[in-house]
């Protein structure tokens, strides 16, 4: 069985289950881009909540596995050549289960490349975006006359899911009737879009009726559902 204990992150979240997965989150869009993964995939994990109301994410334990301070990150003890590996940044961690798991990735290059270019979109655009925008409209537009902030983030977040919209009009999924880690990475950030952050009236999501079809048909996926509640908040 592996040993964890040198690393510092498992004397604040003990690991009951050493030859798992140990996935370090909370149930934001980018954590449950892993959770649904590793649901998706039928990879042994244990979730461990990272609870920013106790700034966990600021404790040494976290920092030494991921120094940036964001969630999610992962601990996985049988990475490549057998070792534990640490990990974060939700895309290197999808693309990594994508391909220990060899699922939701295509296999042949080009497909993989043009995966992970619908992958960087997510990751450079709709993420950033959608996140300055849902803090604009729902927290600091009831403290800024000034709407001219969010007005910017709101006529760009369009502009993303236009793109999104023009790519899904003649694709059930984002790289067509395969389901991939670009899907897994895109759909958590609308539905918190329209739900969490009550934008769907600002940015008219209505107008996108392709994202709203593979919205639905992701969020009825029972992997979805279960990931989307992990880790179990306290």
């Amino acid at each position: 069985m592996t040993d964890l204990s040198t690393f510092p992150i498992t004397k604040k979240w003990p690991a009951q289950h050493t030859d798992r997965i140990q996935l370090y989150s909370l149930p934001t869009p980018n954590g449950v881009k892993i959770s649904i993964m590793l649901e998706e995939t039928g990879l042994p994990y244990e979730p461990h909540l990272v609870s920013f109301e106790t700034n966990d994410q600021t404790s040494p334990e976290f920092l030494s596995l991921n120094p940036n301070n964001k969630i999610p990150a992962i601990l996985d003890p049988n990475g490549p050549d057998g070792k534990p590996l640490p990990l974060f940044e939700s895309g290197a961690i999808l693309i990594y289960l994508a391909e220990k798991s060899g699922q939701f990735m295509p296999k042949d290059p080009a497909g993989r490349y043009e995966t992970i270019q619908w992958l960087m979109f997510q990751m450079g655009g709709i993420g950033p975006m959608f996140g300055q925008l849902g803090f604009f409209n729902r927290f600091a537009g009831k403290d800024y006359e000034d709407k001219r902030p969010r007005d910017r983030y709101a006529a760009e977040s369009k502009r993303l899911l236009a793109v999104l919209d023009q790519r899904l009009a003649e694709r059930r999924w984002i790289m067509g009737d395969t389901y991939t880690i670009a899907d897994i990475a895109t759909f958590p950030w609308i539905r918190n879009l329209i739900g969490f952050y009550e934008a769907g009236d600002l940015v008219g999501i209505a107008d996108f009726p392709h994202v709203t079809r593979a919205l639905a048909a992701f969020v009825a996926r029972p992997a979805v559902v279960r990931g989307l509640a992990i880790p179990k908040r306290g």
